[in-house]
């Protein structure tokens, strides 16, 4: 089955590499809004499946498109982009010094229908940042593409993260565990990878 990642993340794309796997590149333009009674998990999870929905008339039987999304939550209020760099500090000002959670939400669509919608979370712990450290990552690491206004594999991530639980992969922006477990599932997977277990 030939792989299609929708998806501009330099992150994704790396991750998919690093994997073994090919894939082609496809890109479409799609509202990130969301009902406002969604929670947390569920909101990654319908706009991963939103995202797949722009592809499915376009796919051939034997394609899948893997769509994401990667949302931060303190509490249940979703942190999304930063607008600016006032945004993405005050962001970080109210993530330094507690615990918050990092959704991804996945779509995997396949183009004779099928389709598979899963989500992980990882919980991130940041150690107190002084208005210095986050004035120095918003100038020179320019996070604004990013959910809740930083990149764990990003300098704020390596002197500010102190715990994780869950997958770091997660919180780069694709679970990739899960992602490969769910390729075997539906076939997917390339003749030559090994296959999970069962």
């Amino acid at each position: 089955m030939r792989l299609i990642l929708a998806s501009n993340s330099p992150r994704r794309r790396q991750l998919l590499t690093d994997l073994g796997l090919a894939y082609e590149i496809r890109l479409r333009a799609v509202d990130e809004d969301f009902p406002p009674h969604l929670r947390r998990a569920a909101v990654a999870e319908y706009l991963a499946a939103h995202k797949a929905a722009a592809y499915a008339a376009d796919l051939a039987p034997d394609e899948l498109v893997i769509t994401a999304d990667t949302i931060v939550c303190l509490g249940d209020e979703v942190l999304n982009k930063p607008a600016d760099a006032a945004d993405a500090a005050a962001m970080l000002t109210r993530l330094q010094g507690r615990a918050h959670e990092v959704f991804t939400g996945v779509c995997l669509r396949t183009g004779d229908g099928r389709q598979v919608v899963f989500s992980d979370q990882t919980t991130v712990h940041f150690r107190p940042l002084s208005s210095a450290e986050i004035d120095f990552y918003i100038t020179h690491y320019k996070p604004f593409d990013k959910a809740g206004a930083y990149g764990a594999q990003d300098w704020v991530g390596m002197v500010g993260v102190t715990r994780l639980e869950g997958s770091y992969f997660n919180v780069m922006g694709l679970p990739v565990h899960r992602v490969w477990a769910e390729l075997a599932r539906l076939g997917a997977l390339p003749a030559a990878a090994p296959q999970p277990g069962h």
